[in-house]
């Protein structure tokens, strides 16, 4: 999994922009033209800008599209929200919504999205609650509307079809998750040398504990926080399980790559040339992994102690700026990417995401002769089992950030998970509180002005 690809960290100072951001000027042109901010990589630019074309041929509306890749994404968005230039629609990311709000970046488009007719029924619920703001939590379905879904991001365990089968192998069920011991037993058969030269050169996984963890932790009965997200959680045996045995598969276990072998060749890498069993796949993914020289497909990720599977779904979001000169164009401009069905079509065929409307969904997961062939498990993660990361709806993310900044003697064996995570949920905590505290400092002062 390429990290750029799900940054989860707050944009710094925005609610040092909130002044700035208070009768800024808009990114919006004078000659009515709106601009449009979003990041990604070549598949995803030409869709939108062929999306886009379209919505300037039926609207009239002409749009200035401002693109960057992942890594400078967040960088750029920050230096025109300070330099009181915010394009009038741009993605925003789940964990940096709260403080968007409460600066007075956002536009409030409830009222706007409810004129356009749009059914918010047929979108996916988690991707239009990801985008509401009640003041105090967000994600909840009473909370105002501050953007809609550009996507869901389910993520799923993909499997080497062509790997296990040429091993003899029995494939993995479409819909019963592996227990841990039944995932190992499979990723020892296929750890091997597989050219006599006495080095291990194909691996049963290769997990970034960063973004792989969540699922393992959530199926094994723990959680980052409480339910109201102001206590963290992780000092309890049965996360520090799901930890250890992550570790394990490593130092232990010895079916994944270790650093060593990692820094010659990164998993990612050794997924995509086919030395590697198990690994992550999001529909981010669907068009590069369609072009590997093997077959694979997608599963539930293995099951803890509560014998239930569990992953995480992304998401990012479009939004409008608050000071927009233009905001019923801005905000159709946002209802169409989001969910206008010619549009959505557009990306889905790009290979990029999942559609956004749930008739349409439905429909792209039941189509035969499709790579990988269990799409299904795509839209199960959404409608049934997938959750938020766990800083996604927090006032930032440095607090779970934090988890994972220490937390490389774990993974090569020098240190237990149980004594790590003693030690790393004091800091957690106190930094969950100062961007609670910092929550509730920025709302009253919104509230105020």
């Amino acid at each position: 999994m390429k990290k750029s690809r799900l940054t989860t960290g707050i944009v710094a100072g925005l609610v040092l922009a909130s002044t700035a951001a208070c009768g800024a000027g808009s990114g919006t042109d004078d000659d009515g033209k709106l601009t449009f901010m979003f990041r990604g990589g070549e598949d995803e630019k030409a869709a939108y800008q062929e999306a886009i074309d379209r919505f300037s041929e039926d609207t009239g509306v002409e749009v200035e599209v401002i693109v960057t890749d992942a890594d400078q994404y967040a960088t750029k968005l920050q230096a025109a929200i300070s330099g009181n230039n915010v394009p009038d629609v741009f993605y925003i990311e789940q964990a940096n919504l709260q403080s968007y709000v409460t600066s007075g970046v956002l536009l409030d488009i409830t009222d706007h999205v409810e004129a356009s007719g749009v059914d918010l029924d047929n979108l996916w619920d988690y991707g239009v609650d990801s985008y509401r703001y009640d003041g105090k939590l967000q994600g909840t379905p009473e909370g105002a509307l501050y953007g809609l879904p550009k996507d869901v991001g389910p993520f799923a365990m993909g499997y080497n079809k062509t790997m296990l089968e040429a091993e003899g192998i029995e494939l993995p069920s479409a819909d019963e998750p592996y227990t841990w011991d039944e995932w190992l037993d499979v990723l020892k058969k296929v750890t091997k040398d597989t050219d006599g030269d006495q080095k291990i050169d194909q691996w049963g996984t290769g997990l970034n504990v960063q973004w792989n963890m969540q699922g393992f932790a959530w199926s094994n009965g723990a959680d980052w926080t409480n339910e109201d997200r102001t206590e963290v959680t992780v000092d309890t045996p049965e996360m520090a399980e799901a930890l250890q045995y992550i570790a394990d598969l490593t130092t232990v276990d010895e079916v994944t790559p270790n650093a060593e072998q990692a820094a010659t060749l990164d998993t990612y890498q050794r997924w995509m040339e086919g030395q590697i069993a198990f690994f992550p796949v999001g529909p981010w993914d669907v068009s590069t992994y369609n072009e590997l020289d093997f077959d694979y497909d997608l599963i539930p990720f293995p099951a803890g102690s509560t014998g239930e599977p569990a992953t995480w779904i992304g998401s990012l979001g479009i939004g409008v700026s608050a000071t927009t000169a233009m905001p019923e164009e801005a905000v159709e401009l946002v209802t169409y990417l989001s969910a206008d069905e010619t549009a959505q079509q557009t990306l889905v065929d790009a290979g990029i995401q999942v559609p956004n409307l749930k008739d349409m969904a439905a429909e792209w997961a039941a189509e035969e002769g499709t790579s990988p062939a269990n799409r299904q498990e795509f839209l199960d993660i959404v409608e049934d089992y997938g959750r938020p990361m766990p800083a996604a709806m927090t006032y930032g993310a440095a607090w779970y950030d934090e988890m994972w900044t220490n937390i490389q003697p774990v993974i090569d064996g020098q240190q237990t998970a149980e004594e790590y995570l003693a030690e790393v949920q004091p800091r957690m905590q106190t930094l969950l509180d100062e961007a609670n505290d910092q929550a509730e400092q920025a709302a009253a002062a919104s509230a105020g002005s």
